[in-house]
């Protein structure tokens, strides 16, 4: 990517209320050369073209960011003092700009971005170089104009949440992000949201945390949610081929005027969650399927094996940053569903996997440091009239995939005294039958090849 914008880019002026002042190159160089004189350049009149002009930031890509809330946007700076977002190629005219602009995409409430107090420059906080700028061309200068209105707010969201974004940055999820290695499942006791408090480097990522409803934070669910009972049964007989992490992402529609999101396809992720390499080639297969279906990525899902169905602390800001990616640079709200489930779990009721829709809502401002908060999402079941074809061939797909696993389940083995594994599967899929009673003369072909793998 080079340093000049490409052609026709959108341009977005909105600032908030620290929109700071552009000036010309003449009203630059007045105001700088009447220093002299006692004469200040205010606070709002150093803009990145004066750090430009005078040495102390270099365009380039990559070399701005800003982390709110747990999330990471990164800029380029170029030649005219302008900056584009990398994320959409969006132009910014300065740094509050785009620092309301982002921070309004994870939490709508923002009415300003405080973008000198918020936007790195290689690391650095704009804020600093501005102090710079001062103490170079005005030593007499008031120093309390470098931070007037610039709050601290993400004063690296508590170093700790640094180090972590740090620790994480290489993990946000887009598809070929969200393969990443995970630990083995064990047993895992969650804690109560409320327990969890600020941001903690320290804390273990796979920590459980339960799901609260949208009535106990004083809110409403924003949109509805009705699922097909093929994604449900695609989606469990994934969950239920190995005894390792399985990821997969989910095809539908979202539909603005009713406020409905319909899930009507599973895209499992053929591909071990540790391998990287594999990924892109998986991310292009799904994105070229949804395409041919003429579907929207509306979410995703992923396995506990053998642990409870809610969410980890890292489950969580995936899911963040998926609400996140999935909204992109359209100012209107689509949110994304992302799913648990747990197949193997022995608090499970029964044989059947326990699902677990659920959303993240951000933390309130005032407490930018927390995590996000996990609520449970209402979901409306459809049952779909028949099993389809391209199902039915995914489920094939799979089973060829984990053919020779390390970690494919032993069908043939006991999942308690009295149900072995087959009986398992087989009555956790019965869950999600489809009105045409024929799927089960169907899938006992795919059973059958399941046994034949042992």
């Amino acid at each position: 990517m080079g340093s000049e914008p490409p052609s026709s880019p959108q341009v977005v002026e909105d600032g908030g209320e620290e929109d700071e002042e552009e000036l010309s190159g003449g009203e630059e160089a007045d105001l700088r050369s009447s220093s002299g004189r006692g004469s200040l350049l205010t606070r709002r009149g150093i803009t990145l073209r004066v750090l430009l002009k005078d040495g102390l930031v270099e365009p380039g890509d990559g070399v701005l960011a800003i982390h709110y809330l747990g999330k990471n946007f990164v800029g380029d700076l170029l030649n005219d003092g302008k900056i584009r977002w990398v994320e959409t190629g969006q132009i910014f005219n300065s740094p509050s700009a785009w620092a309301t602009h982002c921070k309004r995409l994870v939490n709508p409430a923002k009415k300003s971005g405080c973008g000198w107090a918020s936007v790195r420059y290689r690391g650095q906080k704009l804020v600093q170089y501005k102090t710079t700028w001062l103490h170079k061309y005005q030593p007499s200068a008031d120093m309390s104009l470098v931070s007037e209105d610039d709050d601290d707010e993400d004063e690296d969201e508590g170093k700790t949440a640094v180090q972590a974004d740090e620790k994480n940055k290489n993990t946000k999820p887009g598809l070929n992000d969200v393969v990443v290695s995970r630990r083995a499942d064990r047993e895992r006791i969650p804690v109560r949201y409320c327990t969890l408090g600020t941001r903690d480097a320290a804390r273990d990522p796979h920590t459980l945390v339960e799901l609260s409803a949208f009535s106990a934070i004083n809110r409403f669910q924003p949109f509805n949610v009705a699922v097909s009972s093929n994604v449900l049964l695609l989606m469990d007989f994934h969950c239920h081929l190995t005894t390792s992490e399985v990821v997969g992402y989910l095809g539908g529609r979202w539909d603005t005027n009713t406020q409905l999101l319909t899930v009507l396809r599973a895209f499992p992720c053929r591909t071990r969650l540790a391998d990287r390499d594999a990924a892109s080639a998986v991310e292009e297969e799904i994105c070229q399927n949804l395409f041919m279906r003429g579907l929207s990525l509306v979410g995703w899902y992923h396995s506990h094996p053998r642990g409870p169905a809610l969410p980890s602390l890292q489950d969580i800001d995936s899911q963040m940053d998926h609400q996140l990616r999935l909204q992109g640079s359209n100012n209107g709200f689509q949110p994304c569903l992302g799913i648990i489930c747990g197949p193997y779990y022995h608090g499970n009721q029964g044989v059947a996997s326990t699902i677990t829709p659920f959303w993240v809502v951000p933390p309130p401002e005032q407490r930018s440091n927390d995590y996000g908060i996990p609520v449970a999402v209402e979901v409306t079941y459809v049952q779909d009239n028949f099993l389809t074809s391209d199902v039915l061939n995914e489920m094939m797909l799979l089973v060829d995939y984990y053919r020779a696993a390390p970690d494919l389940v032993q069908f043939s083995q006991y999942w308690c005294p009295d149900t072995t594994m087959m009986d398992k599967i087989k009555g956790s899929l019965s869950c999600h039958a489809p009105k045409d009673q024929a799927y089960s003369q169907i899938l006992e072909h795919v059973y059958s090849q399941l046994i034949n793998l042992q």
